[in-house]
């Protein structure tokens, strides 16, 4: 197991805490096939995120501070977590997109390693609610084919791994009540409104 190995089986707190890793030892994890979850940051007009990514796609955005994040994706995807920004480029830039009001819908790969079971379902389902459209957690358990489940479609909706992508947003309460938003509630409006033809946030 080579030196750089061995710092990444760490955890992030060795390998992607507040003391990063060089870049040159960055690159060579990465072209040595050593990095299981690239991560990034951004700033966008609802508030800073975390971005992360695994070989099989986008795995989370979390609204979360970073240590936070990366502690979930080491206990539960894999401790050789990495920060290499220019492997979530087609994410950032399509977000930058959807912010400006010029993208409704996006195109890439999703890694559902946070989810399991009937989450993941739900969240299937969640990833065809349209632009612009709102559906209510009722309406959600009833594609997800367990109609009486209103309540666990909530909790679904309160741990989505990706949101914004996978529009948790677009999922209000029965009566029009917005319910609640991982980002805030500010951030669900801001949302719902830039889908409504609202100015783009950008």
């Amino acid at each position: 197991m080579s030196g750089i190995e061995d710092v990444l089986r760490a955890g992030p707190a060795e390998a992607t805490g507040r003391d990063r890793l060089d870049e040159t030892v960055t690159e060579q994890a990465d072209h040595e096939g050593l990095v299981d979850v690239a991560w990034t940051e951004e700033d966008t007009p609802i508030g800073h995120i975390v971005l992360a990514a695994t070989e099989k796609g986008l795995v989370t955005i979390s609204y979360r501070d970073a240590d936070a994040t990366l502690a979930v994706l080491a206990a539960k995807v894999s401790p050789r977590v990495l920060e290499l920004p220019r492997r979530l480029d087609a994410a950032r830039h399509q977000l930058d997109e959807y912010f400006a009001g010029e993208r409704t819908e996006f195109d890439l790969p999703l890694d559902l390693a946070l989810s399991a079971g009937f989450r993941r379902k739900v969240l299937r389902h969640l990833g065809r609610v349209p632009y612009g459209e709102v559906v209510t957690y009722k309406d959600l358990a009833v594609k997800a084919g367990s109609p009486a489940a209103s309540r666990a479609v909530g909790t679904t909706m309160a741990t989505n791994p990706i949101p914004i992508v996978l529009p948790c947003h677009r999922v209000i309460r029965t009566g029009g009540d917005l319910g609640g938003y991982g980002g805030g509630l500010d951030a669900k409006r801001a949302l719902l409104a830039l889908e409504g033809g609202a100015s783009p946030l950008f």
